[in-house]
């Protein structure tokens, strides 16, 4: 590492890792030690997994099931939140608090931040683009240091994702396809872990290829494959907090969302909102950016309670430039834990009368059954149909087309994010062209 410098963070991982094998090689052989084989790739592998890896988590962060890994002290064993089993106790533990102490500050350091006795809570990003929290010794957390890190997935969450999960059905993609090209602003509501900003990003998925897209987050989780896209992300600040609550240099989503209004965008993608930012986006919405974003919200009665109250301060009137909240919950089938899009609603009026908000039902999940029910009409139709002349027949044309991409998606289990891109951009240049492909692509894949 000295004899590199400063060059070392430039290598790739796969070139580090080299680095120090042949290090270790080298170490061996000048100093005339004879070391057995399976002894040497031992050594190797521990100093690759400190140097290079992740130390003791290392083996859980390859795990592309494992969502979530946190230690909540020394001699506690770590735990996992898996895709598939949830909450996992691993038999991975910190017998020593110093050594625990140790990874946490490589934590930090790895996310370009300190942590100490004088700052012990710590919030940052890994170069990978791993979200951490993490407390530092005693100070704040009396078992010890902690740390929780949410894994970034390389490949991201996609429509045949969600399909194969059984989080929506095929005709509520469509649906949702429809919206997202028509540039219908959407708010994704659920609790902790539902699988909001995952949903998120395999609906962005569907964005046309021409148009220009702003996302804004406190720690980078949307991954797209537009060209035409500016991936914006919150920076802490140093030094002391002024009269506002802000440290010298701090970035925040309220800045960021002014700052993308200025950048003339087609689409704004926003992780979270919580707070000011979210007036703005309301905003932005009445003055015709088509806006995504995520909520903890379990209703859409509840979501319009957060908007409307301190901090956020929405008037319900501003609510209406929303045109979809899709309800997302994990939710018990049979034995297992499982995330269901409930519900997708539409925004389709406002009654100054009463000051209520008018919505429709568009799909509706049937617990009793774990099915997805149309509940009979979408105003989203109804407007496409006046956009674009089209005939009620025409349109529903238009849907079960859709539905059939949907479908091979999930037939071919398709699901590699910029795979999907280039179907999704063909049938835009010229749909009859490509369901003619698609169709035969199956008969081929039935004939075999």
């Amino acid at each position: 590492h000295r004899t590199l410098g400063y060059e070392w963070e430039k290598l790739t991982r796969l070139d580090k890792e080299e680095y120090l094998r042949e290090s270790v090689d080298s170490f061996i052989r000048t100093r005339g030690v004879k070391v057995e084989k399976v002894t040497k790739l031992r050594i190797g592998y521990y100093i690759i997994r400190d140097f290079v890896g992740h130390g003791m988590v290392d083996v859980l962060m390859r795990d592309d099931m494992i969502e979530d890994i946190s230690c909540d002290g020394h001699n506690v064993p770590l735990f996992v939140f898996h895709g598939k089993w949830e909450s996992i106790r691993s038999n991975i533990i910190f017998n020593n608090e110093d050594e625990l102490n140790s990874f946490v500050v490589t934590l930090a350091q790895r996310s370009g931040k300190q942590i100490s006795v004088a700052a012990p809570i710590l919030d940052g990003t890994t170069l990978e683009g791993h979200r951490i929290q993490a407390t530092y010794s005693r100070e704040v957390t009396t078992r010890g240091s902690t740390f929780t890190i949410r894994r970034f997935k390389n490949r991201p969450f996609t429509p045949t994702d969600l399909l194969r999960y059984k989080t929506v059905s095929p005709e509520m993609m469509a649906y949702l396809w429809l919206g997202v090209e028509n540039g219908e602003s959407m708010i994704l509501v659920g609790g902790t872990a539902s699988g909001k900003t995952s949903a998120l990003n395999s609906l962005a998925i569907f964005i046309p290829p021409g148009a220009k897209i702003v996302s804004i987050e406190d720690t980078r989780e949307i991954n797209l494959p537009h060209e035409n896209w500016i991936p914006g992300a919150t920076r802490t600040g140093v030094g002391e907090k002024d009269s506002d609550g802000r440290s010298a240099g701090e970035i925040d989503m309220y800045d960021l969302v002014r700052a993308a209004l200025r950048q003339r965008p087609n689409y704004i993608l926003v992780g979270e909102v919580r707070g000011k930012e979210t007036y703005i986006m309301f905003q932005a919405m009445a003055t015709g950016h088509s806006t995504y974003s995520t909520m903890h919200a379990d209703s859409v009665k509840s979501m319009v309670n957060r908007l409307e109250n301190p901090p956020i301060n929405c008037p319900r009137i501003l609510l209406t430039a929303l045109r979809n909240v899709l309800i997302q919950s994990q939710v018990k089938v049979g034995n297992d834990m499982v995330r269901r899009m409930k519900q997708i609603v539409e925004i389709v009026g406002y009654e100054p009368e009463n000051n209520e908000l008018i919505t429709n039902t568009v799909y509706e999940w049937d617990p009793a059954t774990d099915r997805f029910i149309f509940k009979g009409h979408a105003f989203l139709f109804d407007k496409i149909m006046e956009m674009r002349s089209l005939t009620n027949d025409e349109m529903m044309a238009e849907f079960d087309r859709r539905v059939e991409v949907i479908n091979y998606l999930l037939k071919k289990d398709i699901r590699n994010h910029r795979e999907i891109w280039n179907i999704v951009n063909s049938y835009y240049k010229d749909h009859d062209k490509t369901l003619t492909r698609l169709r035969a692509d199956l008969a081929a894949m039935e004939v075999n």
